[in-house]
């Protein structure tokens, strides 16, 4: 059982950290206005060190926050829409397949699936007491959320019906039930946690214990093809653009606010923007990635230094030193400051681990080049 406080950061419960401040902003969904993109950019600038981060979990986190920083940028996140809930701020995580409804390859558009989870989760008071841990995803049958470690899992099989999962079967339900049952799941996982549990994983029987009480029996066998999301077109209208290290800075933002008619987040630190033009030598122009063979696809790196204190390393500068001069890695390749590796990819992928003098890459002293 869990004894720790939930130190989640939010936008009203900021972390500090080395650098100042640092708030994460929940994008349920990973769905952003282009107006809402424009003040995360601002306050970023304003308030923060100018870059806007991307988490892997489709959210964007404002860094470097002076004493006074928070109080403003939850102002101006409330006028923009982007803290409905000043209660649920921290519980908002909600994944949706990045190209839904985008690419032709949806079996359903989970977007508004994404909305409707949202406004039920802040519409329930108890819900509040979620962990900032405990994550939702709504896949589109695609299968690339389906390694994502939700708690709470739903599948697209056709227009009509999805798989819940909260671990390792699955249960058909209707697009119709679909949003209550992942509430209603969420709220016995309150029920039934014994103390300070983060994740339904880590409850003893957790995943039987919730579908007891929810009336359900896992029977489903889960769909087991996967994709994932490479830079580039997909479709007509979709473009892909990896951003490296997952940090966004000012004329990078900037760019994609005056080319895109949409943006979302996706878990992978990329952006996929729905466009009327090809705005590929603007975005490659200030450094962002829109073809697939290019090696810093799939590269992710913690704060590290200067903004972490726990870091053995500056991975950041280290990472956009060496990873121009390697290809494209068949797995993710993580750069940690330390061993708690954080904002590490799910599944398989490369560790490279800080270590005090060097790094140890997959548990060995090495160079990436």
């Amino acid at each position: 059982m869990r004894t720790e406080t939930d130190r989640c950061p939010g936008v009203l419960a900021v972390h500090e950290a080395a650098d100042g401040g640092l708030a994460r902003v929940r994008v349920p969904g990973g769905a952003l206005t282009l107006a809402q993109l424009d003040v995360l950019r601002q306050a970023a600038d304003d308030l923060g060190d100018g870059r806007l981060e991307l988490t892997s979990r489709g959210n964007v986190q404002v860094r470097g926050l002076t004493a006074d920083g928070p109080q403003e940028l939850s102002q101006r996140l409330y006028d923009a829409g982007l803290l409905p809930s000043i209660t649920h701020e921290r519980v908002r995580n909600i994944l949706a397949s990045p190209l839904s409804g985008l690419d032709g390859q949806s079996r359903y558009d989970v977007l508004p699936v994404a909305a409707a989870v949202d406004h039920a989760l802040c519409a329930r008071r108890k819900l509040a007491d979620l962990p900032g841990r405990f994550l939702f995803a709504l896949d589109d049958g695609r299968g690339d959320l389906t390694g994502a470690r939700a708690d709470v899992l739903v599948r697209a099989l056709n227009d009509c019906q999805a798989v819940l999962t909260l671990g390792t079967k699955g249960v058909r339900v209707s697009w119709a039930d679909a949003a209550d049952v992942m509430i209603a799941a969420a709220k016995a996982f309150l029920k039934v946690r014994a103390g300070q549990e983060w994740r339904i994983a880590e409850v003893e029987g957790g995943e039987s214990r919730i579908l007891e009480r929810l009336g359900l029996q896992a029977t489903v066998e889960l769909p087991t093809g996967t994709t994932t999301i490479d830079a580039g077109w997909h479709g007509e209208s979709a473009l892909v653009v990896t951003v490296p290290l997952g940090s966004l800075t000012q004329e990078q933002a900037a760019v994609v606010g005056e080319v895109a008619d949409e943006v979302r987040i996706t878990p992978w630190r990329s952006l996929v923007l729905r466009v009327r033009a090809d705005p590929s030598d603007r975005l490659d122009g200030v450094g962002l990635v829109t073809t697939a063979d290019s090696p810093w696809n799939g590269v992710t790196a913690c704060a590290g230094r200067p903004g972490c204190a726990k870091a053995l390393a500056d991975v950041r500068a280290d990472a956009r030193q060496v990873t121009p001069r390697l290809p494209r890695h068949g797995r993710p390749v993580h750069w940690s400051g330390c061993d708690r590796r954080c904002g590490k990819p799910a599944g398989e992928f490369v560790d490279v681990l800080a270590v005090g003098n060097g790094y140890a890459i997959d548990g060995e002293r090495g160079g990436l080049g």
